[in-house]
């Protein structure tokens, strides 16, 4: 049974410079299935055959806008650790029992500089699990004598850090 949930919080990818760039081959497949599967003209100046175009734009005018959408990353704070996942590339939630936290706190960061930008990251500070904006809790802990740092990006990194400090206090 999952212990009592002291804070969760659920974050999407909802910037708008990053739905626009998801938008042109979402864009780019809806107009070339109209133009050629419905219409029947020729999309482009070398066009593909109509089940080519049809697949092209099942995978990138459908299942991708879906896939980019169901995009979340949904921490907890419980009362047995800190759990974290990045849906739907964890299948489960990743969970660090407290006793492994060293050291935690409330951070502004450059999100480009230090992690190499938004998703699950890896960069010269650590790894990150961020969607949006450049504020979050920077953890250290223990895996035998090696500290590992975590950045979790947040959207209200106080209320987060202040949910960690009542569960480790437990």
């Amino acid at each position: 049974m999952n212990a009592p949930v002291l804070f969760r919080e659920v974050q999407k990818m909802n910037q708008m410079w990053v739905w626009l760039i998801v938008a042109i081959p979402i864009i780019i497949s809806w107009y070339g299935a109209y133009q050629q599967l419905l219409l029947g003209k020729p999309f482009g100046n070398n066009p593909a055959p109509d089940w080519m175009i049809l697949l092209y734009f099942l995978i990138f005018g459908i299942l991708f806008p879906i896939f980019f959408y169901s995009i979340k990353l949904v921490t907890e704070v419980r009362k047995d650790g800190l759990s974290v996942r990045f849906y739907p590339f964890h299948l489960s939630f990743k969970t660090f029992p407290f006793e492994t936290v060293r050291n935690y706190e409330v951070r502004t960061y450059n999100p480009l500089r230090d992690y190499g930008g938004w998703g699950i990251r890896y960069g010269p500070k650590g790894k990150a699990y961020t969607t949006a904006g450049n504020r979050g809790v920077l953890f250290e802990f223990a895996d035998g004598k090696k500290i590992k740092k975590l950045m979790i990006g947040s959207q209200i990194p106080e209320k987060f850090a202040e949910a960690v400090r009542r569960g480790i206090k437990r």
